[in-house]
């Protein structure tokens, strides 16, 4: 099958599809960068959002090129498919395995059709319209057919390109969420505690109405995008903590212009509405870690015989003195874009979103942020991809 898949260079003018300033050349390329000189393990965290995930794809080769492997990959949506792919591989194959993925998606449309054509038809390897459709939306189908689309082309290409036994082989650890149908709660499944199979993919990804929840134990799931696109809380409310470099890459643009048409002010309401949420867990979360360094300094001055009584050891649970450092990979605006983004898996789309993924992540990483100041007060630093040179960022800020 690898063997009729076109090779996808990802060359593009500079400026041609890419609406950034900042945008470097298609052919950036990045210096290996030593595990040693990271100060933590990598975690690598991608959110949900249809056909512009093919950003991360981008940014994940960028960080391979980089020699720079993920110890835990979280996601959700397309986040979780591209992860799937990413730990269901060997680290030569990945990049291929990846490419092979958002190849098999082509519609083969030109503009215009691309961005509503597959509304009516489908994406090839991922889905085709639900015919029981013909029959209205309120016909009984049942939980796993009440969708606009069915995905049994995706189920058959999945097993192809990724290897879940790999996946459950504990070398790369590998968490996906998912929304459960009736309860409206967030579940994440851990390749830690959980054997991760095909289902736990496909409910990740079934995002509603457009594709069917997914039975996985006994419960029926929808995407996790649905409760939180942006799963980057799992990595500060792992218990026991550790240090951690955490590339986020998000495929909602955080910043934007102010939309002059009807169109422009559906996308920016979709960046609003699916990316925003990360900004509030980043700032919960460093409400808590400095909560937790505050605990364990109170700790320490205890006098000594009272500092190992069971109460205090108990208290101390809460404490913690690791650091954080999260880089963000933001996606920018891309010209010529429309509201029809999401589900246009078009040749140049996804050319246009992985080499503006690739260029964003090359950057940061020759910037090597984590070797700057932290903030002593929370022992979490941000750093964005986008964050303009005149403005005060985040960690300068203190969060």
């Amino acid at each position: 099958m690898g063997g009729d898949v076109p090779d996808m260079s990802f060359a593009f003018d500079q400026g041609q599809r890419v609406m950034t300033s900042n945008a470097n050349s298609p052919r950036s390329k990045v210096n290996p960068i030593p595990r040693s000189s990271l100060p933590g393990r990598v975690v690598l965290v991608m959110q949900g959002g249809g056909a512009p995930g093919a950003y991360q794809a981008g940014a994940y080769q960028a960080l391979h090129e980089a020699s720079i492997e993920p110890d835990w990959v979280v996601g959700t949506s397309i986040g979780a498919i591209n992860g799937a792919i990413i730990v269901g591989n060997e680290v030569s194959d990945r990049v291929e395995k990846l490419r092979e993925f958002w190849a098999r998606l082509d519609t083969h449309l030109p503009k215009p059709w691309n961005e509503f054509v597959p509304l009516v038809t489908g994406v090839p390897g991922f889905c085709y319209p639900n015919p029981a459709l013909v029959w209205g939306a309120d016909v009984p189908v049942g939980v796993e057919r009440a969708a606009m689309y069915l995905v049994d082309p995706l189920k058959k290409l999945l097993p192809t390109l990724v290897d879940f036994n790999l996946i459950n082989s504990g070398d790369t650890r590998f968490t996906l969420g998912l929304t459960a149908v009736e309860t409206g709660q967030m579940r994440y499944f851990d390749s830690k505690q959980d054997r991760i199979a095909l289902d736990h993919v496909l409910g990740s990804s079934a995002v509603p109405p457009c594709f069917p929840a997914v039975m996985v134990d006994g419960e029926y799931y929808w995407d996790g995008g649905v409760y939180s696109n942006s799963p980057v809380e799992v990595v500060f409310d792992e218990y026991p903590r550790q240090s951690s470099v955490v590339f986020a890459i998000q495929i909602w643009p955080t910043r934007g212009s102010r939309p002059e048409t009807l169109s422009h002010a559906f996308m920016r309401e979709k960046d609003i509405m699916f990316g925003s949420r990360s900004r509030s867990h980043i700032m919960r979360q460093a409400e808590l870690h400095r909560m937790r360094r505050i605990i364990r300094e109170l700790v320490d001055m205890l006098p000594e015989e009272d500092r190992y009584s069971p109460r205090v050891q108990e208290l101390a649970g809460w404490s913690c003195t690791t650091t954080m450092h999260l880089v963000e990979i933001n996606a920018q605006p891309i010209a010529g874009e429309t509201n029809g983004r999401d589900f246009d898996f078009s040749r140049a789309a996804v050319e246009a979103r992985w080499q503006a993924g690739y260029a964003d992540a090359c950057r940061m990483l020759e910037e090597r942020p984590w070797d700057g100041p932290i903030d002593p007060a929370t022992q979490i630093t941000l750093y964005q991809s986008d964050q303009p040179k005149t403005e005060e960022s985040p960690a300068q800020a203190g969060l």
